[in-house]
């Protein structure tokens, strides 16, 4: 019973934190429509925001309760609260109390699985885990597929239709020689410039048709469908709560308008959104199974897992899946979820192979095989690729978090559609004229990486030939470059200038957007330049040291395509910041594992490069601008400040609200409650005695109040509320007292004021907190948040130098307020971040 007792003191650890919510429709546009502002004060509240908002779900523990005496006071163990357990939006959740809420349900199954008829249910327990990631790695592959098929019709409808089978793609209704242009459909001739400009008429109008259909989808009816959904994704897994983002609705538009925004032709791609597909899959079944439905700790593990299996599809890289998630999105990955992360990406590749959507029995579309090896010298160039990609992420961070900066905070910013169809047309009236850009950006990566064969028609493959003193074409590259090979760098040059000023403008439009693979086109655009340059050059100038050891005259030696692959990965190396799951992903997606050290060096480059200009990448730095409270455990805190220093309140600011264990009455506790914002409050022994005894929130002591008034009968406004294990000596007239016992956090966490924020901030990390308490010798000086730290970090990143306050001397006994201490100090707001 005492081991029971003190387990429940322990899961009756339950604080909110909280962030303003979007108050419009064009705020929600915005990600998750919340921007947190360091500077202001008016939301300086403690913990959730205001619990007597209306809508507010009140949020109860059960724990730390022992039987009631003899005068039959309430208890709140002995049945369920309704709200208990779950959290309002925007919030953060508590993952020391969710994996309390979790072990003591497994302790129980345990317990019951001896019993008749209850090991069936204690099997479906064990293999629910299993079941939700089968069902989510299902539904994900089926979901891909289904918007590769859809997306790669719909692409190709922009230049003309199969009259034969409308529902044939382009390279299908080749096969039938039935392909039709609009200009052949309209005017009825195929060539000359009325065709062309018919062609180019038709061309912009289904891009506009395409682009205003998916944003007027997505403002109407899911404003969440818009963006990556990675940083969200990753906010997400940290714990905190943002609903909607994750539901049916968001799962069914973001699925149709992925299909129109890549089909539009906008610079983007469908690999990101996909990972939020997933999520939302993931989401979705875990409500199935009460285990993860009601504990949102395990449900963010069906997350990681679904994370994993939608860039298992996106890429068909289970792997490389497996891994991204692992690296770059999961914010508590056991090795359990490792395990199920792998299932779930199994499974998804698997249903995604069946579908077969590319049509070439592979999971990927650029599969690519290589003829020739690589030879020591051309790590150079490679290095030069990943500086080049380290540069263009540096700076492709810059300019897009800029321009996403300047969209929120002008009037441009609250007329989505009108950017949209903006940028779309600016994107159809330039794209159309170069072959390169007009194509799809996938199929635009599959030639670049492609090498040159006796197949292949691509000018990129027009190289000369001397037979006989006659001058004639030949598709091997280890001959000079002929006109074809020299129109087509200058169309990659244009190509490459319209995808990098493009991309910039187009990624935080509000459709959905990804980032992979107009990355990977810049990367493999510039590439494919560099190794037709080296190639020419060991051509004319085979002599040289460099390649004289190497390549012979007339030998194979240079692969331009292994180049573009090799951009590719740095240029989204630079971007994402990722490296283990990126070279994975890269050699999953083409089959080259030969070639695994050019592109681990080229990504580990682009990393250095892109790092000396910043530490953060691109779904990092969206998470700051949309203010989400998520803190990076790959960045590194060096200062020497100690907690003292960061935490609420400061001198300047009113004193921190308390309440004392056993000498409040229900009025004068309602009267905190009204006069006051802050959603928790330390509990102390007494007035003279400042001694923290536990932590209890606004919004558990208001459901208290109200569900014993409502059970229990002799509760007035005079009764006394206490938060001890025994009732206080009362009159003999007083009316029955109120236990609120079991709603006390009894092991709130704590440090002292002379606790280095270095492990302050370690210890938020590793175990989620969202709040802990700082005293003075055990007494209660002020309280650090999640909010509280990420203020300290931005100060220290603009090199603001922190308000340094010194600890305040214990508070004065002569206290006119029966519930509140003159600390001198006010707590900001332990937000629910």
């Amino acid at each position: 019973m005492e081991s029971e007792q003190l387990y429940n003191r322990g899961y009756c650890r339950n604080s909110y934190n909280s962030i303003a919510s979007a108050s419009s429709d064009e705020e929600l546009l915005d990600g998750a429509g919340i921007v947190m502002d360091f500077h202001t004060t008016e939301d300086d509240n403690l913990l959730d925001g205001d619990a007597t908002s209306p809508g507010s779900n009140y949020v109860m523990s059960n724990g730390g309760g022992v039987a009631s005496s003899s005068t039959h006071l309430l208890d709140f163990l002995e049945e369920p609260i309704p709200g208990v357990g779950t959290y309002d939006d925007f919030h953060t959740i508590d993952w020391v109390r969710e994996k309390c809420k979790d072990r003591e349900r497994h302790r129980k199954v345990i317990k019951r699985k001896s019993r008749h008829g209850e090991f069936t249910k204690s099997l479906y327990d064990a293999w629910s885990g299993w079941l939700v990631v089968t069902l989510t790695g299902l539904a994900s592959g089926a979901l891909a597929g289904l918007i590769d098929i859809a997306a790669d019709w719909m692409n190709d409808i922009k230049e003309g239709v199969c009259l034969s089978a409308m529902w044939f793609n382009h390279e299908q209704c080749c096969w039938t020689s039935n392909e039709t242009t609009w200009a052949e459909l309209i005017l009825g001739q195929a060539e000359g410039p009325g065709s062309y400009i018919m062609n180019y008429f038709m061309y912009i109008y289904w891009a506009l048709s395409f682009a205003f259909l998916a944003v007027c989808l997505v403002k109407v009816f899911a404003p969440y469908a818009c963006g990556s959904g990675i940083p969200e994704i990753k906010t997400i897994l940290s714990g905190f709560i943002i609903r909607g983002y994750l539901g049916k609705w968001t799962l069914m538009i973001k699925t149709i308008t992925l299909v129109l925004a890549v089909a539009s032709g906008l610079s983007l791609g469908k690999e990101g959104p996909l990972v939020h597909v997933a999520c939302c899959c993931g989401n979705i079944f875990s409500y199935l199974f009460p285990k993860y439905s009601k504990n949102e700790a395990k449900k963010r593990e069906v997350l990681s897992a679904a994370s994993a299996a939608g860039v298992s599809v996106a890429f068909g890289a289970p792997i490389g899946g497996v891994l991204f998630s692992l690296e770059e999105v999961s914010y508590y990955f056991p090795l359990k979820t490792l395990w199920r992360s792998f299932f779930a990406a199994l499974v998804a590749a698997f249903v995604l192979r069946s579908i077969n959507p590319f049509g070439n029995s592979r999971l990927v579309l650029f599969y690519v095989e290589y003829h020739t090896p690589w030879y020591l010298f051309e790590l150079l160039p490679f290095i030069l690729l990943g500086v080049f990609g380290g540069l263009w992420g540096a700076f492709f961070i810059r300019a897009n978090i800029a321009w996403c900066r300047r969209r929120k905070s002008t009037r441009f910013g609250k007329y989505p559609v009108l950017e949209v169809i903006l940028v779309a047309a600016i994107t159809a009236v330039v794209a159309f004229p170069n072959p390169y850009t007009r194509q799809n950006t996938s199929e635009l990566i599959k030639e670049l990486f492609t090498d040159c064969g006796p197949l292949e028609s691509s000018q990129l493959c027009q190289y000369r030939s001397q037979m006989n003193g006659s001058k004639a074409f030949s598709d091997n590259p280890n001959h000079p470059a002929g006109p074809g090979v020299y129109a087509a760098i200058w169309q990659l040059c244009l190509a490459l200038i319209f995808k990098i000023i493009m991309t910039i403008f187009t990624f935080g439009l509000k459709v959905p957007s990804g980032l992979f693979i107009p990355s990977m086109a810049i990367g493999a655009i510039a590439g494919r330049i560099v190794g037709i340059a080296v190639e020419q050059l060991a051509y004319y100038h085979h002599d040289w040291f460099l390649f004289k050891e190497w390549c012979e005259v007339g030998a194979d030696c240079i692969t331009p395509g292994l180049y573009a692959m090799v951009g590719a990965a740095a240029c989204l190396g630079g971007v994402t910041r990722m490296t283990v799951s990126l070279v994975v992903i890269v050699f999953e997606l083409t089959g080259g594992l030969e070639y695994i050290v050019p592109l681990m060096a080229a990504v580990m480059t682009s990393k250095w490069v892109g790092d000396a200009f910043g530490r953060e990448g691109i779904y990092e730095s969206h998470i700051r601008l949309n203010g989400y409270p998520f803190l990076d455990a790959k960045e590194e805190f060096t200062h020497t400040t100690l907690a003292r220093e960061v935490m609420r309140p400061r001198r300047s600011d009113p004193p921190l609200a308390v309440l004392t264990q056993d000498d409040l009455t229900v009025e004068e506790l309602q009267s905190v409650i009204n006069e006051t914002s802050y959603n928790g409050f330390p509990v102390i022994v007494s007035k003279e005695s400042q001694r923290l005894v536990g932590f209890a929130l606004r919004r558990d002591i208001t459901i208290a109040i109200e569900n014993a008034r409502r059970k229990q009968e002799g509760i007035l406004l005079n009764s006394r509320v206490y938060f001890t294990q025994h009732a206080p000596t009362l009159p003999a007239d007083s009316p029955r007292p109120l236990k609120l016992r079991s709603i006390l956090d009894m092991s709130p966490f704590t440090v002292t004021d002379h606790t280095p924020m270095e492990i302050v901030v370690d210890i938020f990390r590793k175990l989620g907190l969202r709040q802990c308490l700082v005293t003075h010798n055990g007494n209660v000086l002020g309280i650090i948040t999640k909010k509280n730290i990420l203020e300290h970090l931005e100060e220290l990143k603009h090199h603001t130098p922190p308000l340094v306050t010194s600890p305040a001397p214990p508070p004065s006994t002569h206290n006119t307020s029966p519930h509140t201490l003159p600390l001198r100090l006010r707590p900001s707001v332990v937000s629910s971040v």
